[in-house]
């Protein structure tokens, strides 16, 4: 345990205080690291040197900030070994799930080195004569980034990225628990050649460090990712005073089999988009709504394929699912177990804690027999743990698909190019799946969803141009 992981304000490494073990979730006896967390006082001064930054770098041609991107891509790719063995160190996903995390974020950087070039404008006829009229994108300011544990270098790339591409400055809170990677890609940017206090990892606590970041009015914007209820309480603070927000905030996403489904096709879907990364992803497929004339089939193969999983240590190769990510998210995954046998939910396969070889937070994929009501059907576990339920028809699967306060992702494995078609039009979802796991996402096109999922303009792509600049019109009168 002999690296120290670091919050990086102004241009300077910043040790911080309270100094805790970095838990490795596959091995609770050998800690990947130790990490200081600051206090507020530093983060209101990470954001002062943001402000100060901030006219230089929107200064900069988009030629320096697309070089400045492009090194920060091309290192992360030539090193996705490297970052990806650390990230399943840290967050517990297997070896070549973090790798491909890794190449992901390198490839966000290298995508928006090129938007950094393409920031799009207008120039129209005004309807009075001898008028120009000049439609321009500018930087917003300074912004707050709060990104989750579950992708812990993908999420920071796809919000860090176009904040820097369009001529913002940062100032980013990873989650607690992966103190490392965070550092990681801090210490890359810190060599991109940008201006000192043009970007700034603070690491800490949200009660410390996240409240000073919503609360400082030098943010001018903050994006989240993140719980609802964490999501909900920065809203109703930022809508208090007029900062510009984005929120995701999860899913309870239905992956609906009809009965003229391949069921081979159908099963891999499911347990690739329930289970892999352990289910902790808000894209996971964690409401099964299966067509009652294949139901029965479907659970019994989906319950094979289960028993087929390897699990255990993030590292260990051939390795399907890694550990949970923490200690309470461990004891929160088992809970909902507990809770959805206690409504009368019946526990089809797993769910137990297991025993491997090193001592970590090893859990057994769990699938569930629900109804619509039980709660394991309506709330967001996070974790290992699929609920399946029968629909009667298309009609009726399309409806429970729809019966959630949540729309990120929404997946049907069909043959039927009539359903598959009124299906992308009608589930109420910003993402639609047909015959693909609904855990997988490209990096260039838009990520984001509807009702309690997501607030604010889209997220990746040429979309998130929306977010990170604010729009200028300008008339001049040329005689």
């Amino acid at each position: 345990m002999d690296q120290r992981f670091q919050s990086y304000i102004d241009g300077h490494w910043v040790a911080g205080g309270d100094i805790a073990a970095d838990e490795n979730p596959s091995d609770l006896s050998a800690p990947v690291g130790e990490v200081g967390s600051v206090d507020a006082d530093a983060v209101r001064g990470a954001i002062a040197a943001a402000n100060a930054a901030q006219a230089k770098w929107a200064a900069s041609t988009p030629q320096q900030r697309a070089d400045a991107l492009d090194f920060v891509g091309s290192e992360i790719l030539a090193r996705k070994q490297e970052l990806g063995t650390l990230l399943a160190s840290e967050e517990g996903k297997t070896l070549p799930e973090s790798i491909g995390e890794a190449a992901r974020a390198g490839q966000i950087f290298k995508f928006f080195a090129g938007e950094a070039l393409r920031i799009p404008g207008e120039k129209l006829a005004s309807t009075r004569p001898g008028v120009d009229v000049e439609i321009t994108r500018e930087p917003v300011g300074t912004v707050g980034i709060i990104a989750p544990w579950n992708f812990p270098l993908a999420i920071p790339a796809w919000k860090i990225a176009p904040a820097l591409a369009y001529g913002n400055t940062v100032v980013f809170k990873p989650a607690e628990i992966v103190p490392g990677c965070a550092w990681a890609l801090a210490e890359i940017l810190s060599r991109a050649g940008l201006p000192s206090g043009a970007f700034n990892l603070v690491i800490g606590s949200g009660r410390t460090v996240g409240q000073a970041l919503v609360e400082d009015r030098g943010i001018d914007a903050l994006s989240f990712t993140g719980s609802v209820p964490t999501g909900n309480h920065l809203l109703k603070q930022a809508a208090a005073r007029g900062l510009k927000i984005q929120l995701e905030m999860g899913g309870k996403n239905p992956l609906v089999v009809l009965a003229d489904a391949d069921l081979d096709l159908a099963v891999e879907i499911a347990v690739n988009g329930a289970y892999f990364s352990t289910g902790q992803r808000c894209t996971a497929s964690s409401r099964l709504i299966v067509e009652r004339a294949v139901y029965d089939e479907f659970v019994a193969r989906v319950s094979r394929r289960l028993a087929t999983l390897k699990i255990g240590h993030a590292l260990t190769p051939g390795i399907d699912i890694g550990p949970v990510a923490s200690a309470s998210q461990f004891a929160q995954d088992r809970d909902y177990v507990r809770i959805a046998q206690d409504e009368g939910a019946e526990l089809l396969y797993g769910g137990d804690a297991l025993e491997c070889e090193h001592q970590g937070h090893y859990m057994r994929p769990a699938l569930i027999a629900a109804q619509p009501q039980h709660r394991i059907a309506r709330e967001e576990v996070f974790g290992p743990v699929a609920a399946v339920m029968p629909a009667d028809d298309y009609e009726h699967a399309l409806a429970l698909a729809n019966d959630t306060e949540f729309g990120l992702c929404a997946g049907i494995a069909t043959r039927s190019l009539k359903h598959a078609t009124h299906f992308k039009r009608h589930a109420q979802a910003g993402m639609v799946m047909v015959n693909l796991p609904t855990a997988g996402v490209d990096p260039h096109v838009p990520f984001g969803g509807r009702k309690a999922s997501s607030y604010g303009p889209r997220e990746q792509g040429r979309y998130a141009v929306e977010f990170y600049t604010t729009v200028k019109t300008a008339y001049t009168f040329a005689g």
